[in-house]
């Protein structure tokens, strides 16, 4: 059985071994009439064919740690992929057809869905920097709106809302207080409204601390409930309950 080919000095020497095992084997058979035949056990040859073989010298040009690291995973992938196709009705074109229907589907899902988005925890203060009235909360969102910088303009619009029930005596003036906080205690003042001001609560939170991109829409929704929210009258004893709470809780200043 013919040797297995192998590189440069490496298989020259295994060539060099195999040519004098070829004539200790014709020794052995008696090759010469007039010497006694000569025999080397097995064990001690390949011995010595290992020791010769693990010299430097055969092994510079042997590839890297992380070249046989690729080579296996490489390996590794084409053997998962053989695997696959030969499971796949069609063969690799099959594997190929799936594997664009699954693209295709999860494309579709993220197209219809869009982008996932964690729900916001608020937790930042409403206002963050002086203090402002609710005519210039107002002005700066309109400011905005005009610019078509929709997410500026719902913040500045929430604000003005906050700031207008507070300048009615609505809501004690508070300046930790949240957009969530805010739109439940306004929602025991005016329960007409309270589903609005949830709502409006979650837009300003999804763009000011989610990374949400708000719209023309709803900007236009917070500021309708602006305006309705001028225009309501409050139910005085859950405004009473609401800001006796508040107080409670502290921060008039």
């Amino acid at each position: 059985m013919a040797a297995p080919a192998l590189p440069g000095a490496a298989g020259s020497a295994v060539r060099g071994l195999l040519g004098v095992s070829a004539r200790v084997g014709v020794l052995a058979a008696g090759g010469s009439g007039d010497e006694p035949p000569v025999t080397i056990p097995r064990d001690p040859a390949r011995e010595a064919a290992r020791r010769e073989l693990s010299k430097r010298m055969y092994h510079e040009n042997d590839p890297g740690l992380i070249q046989r690291a690729l080579n296996a995973f490489w390996d590794w992938v084409g053997g998962l992929l053989d695997t696959a196709a030969s499971a796949t009705p069609g063969g690799a074109l099959g594997l190929l057809v799936v594997v664009l229907v699954v693209v295709a589907v999860l494309a579709a899902l993220w197209w219809r869905l869009g982008t996932p988005r964690r729900t916001p925890v608020s937790t930042a203060t409403l206002f963050d920097d002086r203090p402002r009235s609710a005519a210039e909360h107002r002005a700066a969102g309109e400011a905005h709106a005009a610019q078509g910088h929709w997410n500026q303009a719902v913040q500045e619009r929430m604000r003005a809302i906050v700031r207008s029930l507070e300048e009615r005596a609505l809501l004690d003036v508070r300046p930790g207080r949240t957009a969530d906080e805010a739109a439940a205690e306004a929602g025991r003042a005016l329960p007409a409204h309270a589903d609005r001001l949830r709502a409006a609560a979650r837009e300003f939170d999804d763009v000011t601390y989610g990374g949400r991109r708000s719209d023309e829409q709803a900007y236009l929704r917070i500021a309708e409930l602006d305006r309705d929210l001028e225009r309501s009258r409050p139910d005085l004893a859950n405004s009473a309950t609401a800001t006796a709470h508040g107080t409670g809780r502290g921060a008039a200043g």
